[in-house]
C-alpha cells in the first residue's frame, strides 16, 4: 500500500474514533440499541483501518495521530453538538494537541 493511501486510511480511522465516541455518549451507558450498534461497528472499523495503515506508518506516529484525531474530533463534537464549554485553557490544550500531531507528521518525512 502506498504512503498516501495509508494516511487516508489513518484519517478515516481517526474519524471513526470520533463517531464511536459520540455514539457511545448517545448510547447512555449502552442502554440505547442503535447508538450501541454504531459504537461497536465504528470501533471495529477504526481499529481495523488503523491496523492496515500501520503497515506503512510507524507505530508511534500512527497511534498518536489516530488518538489525536479522536481527541480533537471529540472535543469539537462536544462543543458543537453537546454544548460543552469553550474555555481558554481547553482551547490551548487542543492547539497543543494539533501542534504535536503536525510535528509528528513532519518528523516522519
Amino acid at each position: 500500500m502506498g504512503g498516501i493511501m495509508a494516511w487516508i486510511l489513518l484519517v478515516v480511522a481517526g474519524i471513526l474514533e470520533v463517531v464511536w465516541a459520540y455514539a457511545m455518549k448517545l448510547s447512555n451507558g449502552f442502554t440505547q440499541t442503535t447508538p450501541t450498534i454504531i459504537t461497536a461497528v465504528a470501533m471495529i472499523g477504526s481499529v481495523a483501518l488503523l491496523a492496515v495503515a500501520m503497515r506503512s506508518i510507524p507505530l508511534g506516529t500512527a497511534y498518536v495521530i489516530w488518538t489525536g484525531i479522536g481527541a480533537i474530533g471529540a472535543f469539537l463534537v462536544g462543543i458543537v453538538w453537546l454544548g460543552e464549554a469553550v474555555t481558554p485553557l481547553r482551547v490551548v490544550a487542543a492547539v497543543l494537541i494539533i501542534s504535536g500531531l503536525l510535528l509528528l507528521k513532519w518528523a516522519e518525512n
